[in-house]
């Protein structure tokens, strides 16, 4: 992803420790309420690495906001909510696309 905005960029930084082979973060912030231009607080994301091997779901999550921590509103940053959706290698060949990312629940209607 190519992108000048601040936020995403701090974003996919904070997760080149995982070396990841595939990096999708996709800025869903305008499907919600309180959008503005520019505004950047609903993430989805779609990773995949060789250090989700041998890691339950809950363990991939916790990897993954542990490197974002400081970017999310409960510390200050921006991001109010981050879609998930962490693959191996192995298991990302198996997909046809990532999943949609779950309604806020201030979604504009």
């Amino acid at each position: 992803m190519t992108t000048t905005a601040p936020t995403a960029i701090a974003l996919e930084d904070a997760l080149q420790e995982l070396q990841p082979q595939y990096l999708d973060l996709v800025n869903e912030s305008m499907n919600h309420a309180g959008y503005f231009d520019g505004k950047e607080s609903h993430f989805k994301l779609t990773l995949v690495s060789e250090a989700f091997a041998g890691k339950r779901l809950v363990a991939r999550h916790q990897l993954v906001y542990q490197l974002v921590d400081p970017l999310l509103t409960s510390q200050g940053g921006t991001v109010h909510a981050l879609a998930i959706h962490a693959y191996t290698p192995t298991e990302w060949q198996q997909q046809t696309q990532s999943p949609e990312s779950p309604l806020c629940a201030g979604q504009n209607k």
